[in-house]
């Protein structure tokens, strides 16, 4: 396909996505099930210019005066892709596969594109985040709250956890140089490959004999630093209370050496279907995966675990750089639904922990209100819990080697890790322990 078509197609298939709400990667999907002449290439490149529009949907919509597809993403081409506006008519021609021709208002917004003064943009469309929500978003970073939306509106590097049941770092390191792959710079376990030009793809590193060989996960190094601070470690008795297809679980197996127990637990069986595979690649040979939705399972575990993690459901705001569409889903019903099942798992799990063990509260959401405001609440109802400063447990973290970063929250003592600041996911960890 040329790349009037490409321009054609994801005009299409943005359309699916807003006006239906659908989720990105289904309605890319079904276009390419319906497309079957469109090759590999193609697709990557169609993908690339929907998650594109997505990521910057605000502040193109702003710049182009429409929120309409067709205007986002012809606002792509040429803001971030650097198509000029002559390049741009001249896709836009009319013919078969092409985009009709450029209106009169089109080429003129885009002719005047880079005579824009962006300090009359509104913070929330400058940032990216929906109007509704940036106040609430902006409570986390009260200095810099554009910068960080920014910052989640890239897109993001694809990050692998070496699996130390089977391999070092410089054995992955290796295997993986063909991707300009680096080690990340806070975790011994973390490898990172940067994100693709445009028009390209990530690679598929999933496919790669090293990770059939379970060498390694796919894995953000924001997770892989919440596993860290677990407390996790050999022969103890460790809980992932929400672990969905288990990529927490295989790092907790890891840092405990495969020795104690570890169990897996998920109120969804959907979710945590995969975890049965992944355990026997990695090796993970201390899991006990306990039946899902059966919270009777968890009885014989109440006031015995020495960590019980939770990884709890959120907005995901966190990782908007890989799921951009979902911070156009999001609406106020959603985030209050968030919210509730947060406290419902964080009591579930309270009881769950030993005397002197610890209860890991961890979220991929950079919302105040999911994060620092579940934690001030959850204490104040449990006068048996207080927090452990993250900088404490840091140095005390066998899989971390270096300073412990500045926490993106302005108060407290969890960890919040934003792409702005550390260069990971969206991330939030508060560490809880029980009174001995």
């Amino acid at each position: 396909m040329r790349l009037a078509g490409r321009v054609s197609a994801a005009i299409e298939i943005l359309g699916d996505v807003i006006d239906r709400r659908r989720p990105a990667a289904l309605a890319l999907a079904d276009w390419g099930r319906t497309h079957r002449f469109a090759g590999s290439g193609d697709r990557s490149a169609i993908g690339t210019l929907v998650y594109d529009a997505l990521r910057r949907h605000a502040s193109i919509a702003w710049r182009m005066n429409s929120d309409a597809p067709r205007e986002l993403v012809l606002g792509v081409l040429y803001h971030l892709w650097g198509l000029s506006a002559d390049n741009i008519a001249a896709l836009c021609d009319g013919s078969q596969h092409a985009p009709a021709p450029l209106s009169s208002s089109e080429e003129s917004t885009l002719r005047s594109g880079s005579n824009i003064r962006e300090d009359n943009m509104p913070a929330w469309a400058a940032a990216d985040v929906p109007v509704w929500l940036y106040a609430g978003f902006a409570a986390s970073f009260p200095e810099n709250g554009i910068a960080e939306g920014r910052a989640l509106a890239e897109r993001a590097p694809v990050d692998l956890r070496v699996n130390t049941l089977k391999a070092d770092r410089a054995r992955v390191l290796k295997a993986m140089e063909k991707y300009n792959a680096t080690p990340t710079p806070f975790t011994t376990t973390g490898i990172r490959i940067p994100p693709p030009s445009h028009q390209a793809k990530n690679p598929n590193v999933e496919a790669d004999g090293a990770h059939g060989r379970g060498w390694f996960e796919v894995q953000d190094e924001a997770s892989q630093i919440a596993v860290a601070l677990s407390g996790a470690g050999p022969r103890l008795q460790v809980l992932d209370l929400c672990a969905g297809a288990g990529g927490k679980t295989l790092g907790l197996a890891a840092l405990m050496q495969n020795t104690g127990q570890l169990h897996a637990y998920d109120a969804d069986k959907t979710r945590l279907r995969p975890i049965f595979e992944r355990l026997k690649r990695a090796g993970a040979r201390n899991v006990q995966v306990l039946p899902a939705g059966e919270e009777a399972a968890l009885t014989p575990l109440m006031g015995r675990m020495d960590v019980v993690f939770v990884d709890a459901p959120c907005t995901g705001s966190g990782v908007w750089r890989r799921r951009p569409d979902t911070k156009w889903r999001l609406t106020e019903t959603s985030l209050a639904e968030r919210i509730a099942e947060q406290r419902t798992v964080l009591e579930l799990a309270a009881p769950l922990v030993k005397p002197g063990g610890r209860l890991i509260y961890a979220t991929c959401s950079v919302i105040a209100a999911e994060n620092q405001e579940q934690t001030a609440r959850f204490l104040s109802e449990h006068t048996d819990y207080s927090e452990i400063g993250y900088e404490e447990t840091w140095r005390a973290a066998t899989t971390l080697d270096t300073e412990p970063p500045k926490s993106a929250a302005s108060s407290g003592q969890s960890l919040l890790l934003t792409p702005f600041q550390h260069e990971t996911d969206g991330f939030y960890i508060s560490q809880l322990q029980r009174q001995a």
